[in-house]
C-alpha cells in the first residue's frame, strides 16, 4: 500500500453469530441467546449480512449444524456467544479447545474421548487480537468489565 492510500473497505461483510446457545442445566433461558437476539434487533451497518441462530447444547447436533452453517453462509467472521455461571465479566476467548469436555449435554451425552471433533486440532486460536479488543472496549468507559480467557466452554 502506498503512502496516503486508504486500506480497502469490504463492500459487504457476511457476519454470522452462530452460537447464541440454547437452554442447558439450570439455565432455562440461555442469556447468550437473548444477547444475540438483541444484537439482531439493534442491527449492524447496512453492509453487514447478519445471520443469527440458536444452537442446541448437544455435542452431536453441533457437530452437524455448525459445519452446515459455515457451508451455507461462507462467513468472513463468526462470533460464538456463550454464558458461564462462573463469569463475572464479559469474557473474550482467545482460543477454543477440542479436548477436556466432561459434562453431559442436553441429551445426557458426552463423547467418550472427551473430544468435540475426533481428529481435530487440540486448539483453534482466534485471528482477532482479543487483547486489543479488550483494551479498546475498556477505553470506552462503559459500565462493563471485559477480560480475556483461554479456556472456552469446558
Amino acid at each position: 500500500m502506498s503512502a496516503g492510500s486508504e486500506r480497502p473497505r469490504l463492500k459487504s461483510v457476511n457476519f454470522s453469530s452462530l452460537a447464541g446457545f440454547g437452554p442447558f442445566g439450570e439455565h432455562a433461558v440461555n442469556a447468550s441467546w437473548i444477547a444475540v437476539q438483541e444484537l439482531e434487533k439493534l442491527g449492524l451497518r447496512d453492509d453487514v449480512d447478519l445471520h443469527v441462530y440458536e444452537v442446541p447444547v448437544e455435542y452431536q447436533t453441533v457437530q452437524r449444524l455448525i459445519p452446515a452453517l459455515w457451508k451455507k453462509h461462507s462467513p468472513q467472521l463468526v462470533v460464538h456467544v456463550g454464558v458461564s455461571g462462573m463469569a463475572t465479566t464479559v469474557t473474550l476467548e482467545k482460543c477454543g479447545h477440542n479436548v477436556g469436555y466432561k459434562g453431559l449435554d442436553n441429551c445426557r451425552f458426552c463423547p467418550g474421548s472427551q473430544c468435540c471433533v475426533e481428529g481435530g486440532p487440540e486448539c483453534i486460536d482466534s485471528i482477532i487480537d482479543m487483547d486489543a479488543v479488550c483494551r479498546r472496549v475498556s477505553a470506552l468507559g462503559l459500565d462493563v468489565t471485559v477480560t480475556i480467557s483461554k479456556d472456552a466452554g469446558r
